[in-house]
C-alpha cells in the first residue's frame, strides 16, 4: 500500500507518519509539503520524516494527475491551518483549503486512488447557543475563513464524481498534545506553555465557551481507520465528527486542569471579555459506532503532563513564545518579510517550486 500524506511537515503530520509506520510497517509512506514549518522542530530525537520512505517538497497547487495517481490512499492535511492565518490570508485560505483540496480529490478519484481522507474541523459548528452537542446532521455555522473553507470542501467532495474512491471527512475536534513540530497557537498547548515559562495561566475569554479537544495521537488513530475504511462502513462519502464526548470541555475546565499540574501558577480570567462566538459541544456517537477499535484513548491530564515534561526537557523558557516560530502566523509573516514567500503563500521568484528526497 502506498500512502501519500499531504501537509506532513506541520503539527499533526509527524505524529500521523509515526503512527502509520507502526500500523502499516510494510506500507510505502510518502510526504508532500511546502515546508513552511519544516524548521519549527520541538523534538530531541531527530527529524520525524525518517518514518517516511520518501519526502517531496512542493505546493499542491502545482501537482498533476500523473503524480497523484501513484497512491492507494491520500491523507489530506495540507491547509492554512487556523483562524488568525485565515483572517490574514482569506483568499489564499479558500484557494488552498477548499479549491485545491477538491481538485486533488478530483484527480485522485480519476486516477484510481482507493481512499481519500480529508482533515475537516468541528469549528464548522461555530456557535451552538442551546448547548446541545452537535451531530453531523445539525446545521453548521462557520464563523471564520478557516471554518468556511472546511465546510465548502465537504460540500464539494459530496458532489464530486468519486468513481471507486472512498472519501472520509473527519471533523476533528481542536487538536492538542505534544508533537515534533509543536504549535502553541492552540488553546491547551498555549495554557501549558504559559504556566511553564511564566507561571501564568491566562484565559482571554470568561472561560465559558465549549471546546471539544482531541490529542494528535488520537487524530492519527482516526486517520488509520479512515485510510482502510470500506464503503460498507459508513458509505462511499462519509462526514463524521472525530473525537470523544469526554473531551468536551469548557475553556475554564482546561485552565483548571493546567492549574492542577502547576499549582503555583496564577490563573487569570477575563470576565469582562465580550462573548466568544465560537462555542460548541459535539456529539461523537457516529464515530464510536463506525470506528469502535480506533476511539480516542488519551486523557487531558496525560496530555498536559506530557506537554509540560517534554517542553521542560527541551529547556523551553521563551516568555515571548506568542511571537515565536511556534505560532504559525508569525512564521508565515517572517517568510514573507524575508522574501521567501509571496502574499499568496507561493515561493518567491527564484525559489525552486519542487524538489524531492528519499
Amino acid at each position: 500500500m502506498r500512502i501519500l500524506i499531504n501537509g506532513n511537515m506541520g503539527y499533526i503530520g509527524p505524529v500521523v507518519a509515526a503512527h502509520l509506520r507502526h500500523a502499516f510497517p510494510d506500507a510505502t509512506l510518502i510526504g508532500l509539503d511546502a515546508a513552511w514549518f519544516a524548521h519549527c522542530l520541538t523534538s530531541a530525537s531527530g527529524l520525524p520524516e525518517t518514518a517516511l520512505d520518501e519526502q517531496h517538497f512542493g505546493d499542491l497547487r502545482t501537482w498533476s494527475a500523473e503524480e497523484i495517481g501513484r497512491y492507494d490512499a491520500i491523507v489530506h492535511l495540507a491547509a492554512v491551518s487556523n483562524d488568525p492565518m485565515g483572517k490574514k490570508f482569506e483568499t489564499v485560505t479558500d484557494e488552498i483549503n477548499h479549491r485545491t483540496t477538491v481538485e486533488v480529490a478530483k484527480l485522485a478519484a480519476g486516477a484510481g486512488v482507493k481512499n481519500f481522507v480529508f482533515a475537516s474541523s468541528c469549528s464548522i459548528y461555530g456557535f451552538a447557543a442551546s448547548g446541545v452537542p452537535r451531530t453531523e446532521k445539525d446545521p453548521t455555522d462557520p464563523l471564520t475563513a478557516y471554518a468556511r473553507s472546511k465546510i465548502a470542501t465537504e460540500v464539494a467532495l459530496a458532489a464530486l464524481p468519486k468513481h471507486n474512491m472512498t472519501v472520509t471527512c473527519l471533523r476533528f475536534a481542536t487538536a492538542c498534545g505534544m508533537s515534533p513540530r509543536l504549535r502553541l497557537d492552540l488553546v491547551l498547548n498555549d495554557l501549558v506553555a504559559g504556566a511553564l515559562v511564566a507561571r501564568q495561566i491566562t484565559v482571554l475569554s470568561d472561560g465559558s465557551p465549549w471546546r471539544p479537544l482531541i490529542h494528535v495521537r488520537d487524530m492519527a488513530r482516526a486517520i488509520e481507520w479512515a485510510i482502510t475504511r470500506s464503503p460498507q462502513n459508513g458509505g462511499q462519502m462519509l462526514v463524521v465528527n472525530a473525537g470523544s464526548d469526554r473531551w468536551n470541555y469548557q475553556v475554564l475546565d482546561l485552565a483548571n486542569a493546567v492549574k492542577a499540574r502547576f499549582p503555583d501558577a496564577e490563573l487569570s480570567i477575563n470576565k469582562d471579555a465580550p462573548p466568544d462566538k465560537r462555542s460548541y459541544k459535539v456529539d461523537f456517537a457516529l464515530f464510536r459506532q463506525l470506528a469502535p477499535d480506533h476511539q480516542p484513548i488519551e486523557t487531558l491530564e496525560g496530555a498536559i503532563a506530557e506537554l509540560a515534561d517534554r517542553l521542560a526537557e527541551l529547556d523551553f523558557a521563551d516568555t515571548d513564545y506568542r511571537n515565536s516560530q511556534l505560532i504559525r502566523l508569525k512564521v508565515l509573516e517572517r517568510h514573507i518579510a524575508r522574501g521567501q514567500l509571496t502574499d499568496d503563500l507561493l515561493p518567491a521568484a527564484g525559489t525552486p517550486m519542487r524538489t524531492a528526497a528519499q
